[in-house]
């Protein structure tokens, strides 16, 4: 099974989170990507956090998983994580790297991405467990008509990829 790992850092005062503008697609969202055969979903969020911003982090707590209602999406999961080591540098993904201020988030930030953001500020104790219903074939037809250079790009790469 395919499966996804979004990280999440917050700054210290819990009013920032770290984004990153990606490459292929220029959406701002939260850093991570696929979990590689025989790897662990915690070291994929790790090495993601790695490739795409230059920051070692370290999983502080796991804070959803999300399970797919149809073929286009994956299983998913976010992570809270803190930063130990490194700096912000872009890598081969990502176009660009900021700190936003949680009421001043980018107007091309990926509505599934804000979502999972706003779980993250809930601070559960709990896993939430709940199904990807907003990853449909309506909603990605509506997301090309507003988008439509930005799904193509994503298509290509995403088949390119397969």
């Amino acid at each position: 099974m395919n499966k996804g790992v979004i990280g999440i850092i917050l700054s210290e005062d819990k009013s920032q989170v770290l984004l990153i503008k990606r490459q292929d697609v220029p959406v701002w969202v939260l850093p991570g990507g696929g979990v590689e055969q025989d790897e662990s979903s915690t070291n994929a969020v790790i090495r993601e956090f790695w490739e795409e911003t230059g920051l070692k982090v370290k999983i502080y707590r796991k804070i959803a998983e999300y399970s797919p209602v149809n073929r286009l999406a994956s299983l998913a999961e976010t992570y809270e994580c803190i930063p130990y080591e490194g700096e912000l540098q872009r890598g081969s993904e990502t176009k660009a790297i900021s700190y936003f201020p949680l009421d001043q988030l980018p107007k091309n930030f990926f509505f599934l991405h804000l979502e999972w953001l706003q779980d993250a500020l809930k601070n559960q104790t709990d896993v939430i467990h709940q199904p990807l219903s907003h990853i449909t074939y309506w909603n990605l037809f509506k997301y090309f008509i507003r988008h439509p250079y930005w799904v193509i790009r994503f298509l290509i790469t995403k088949i390119i990829k397969d």
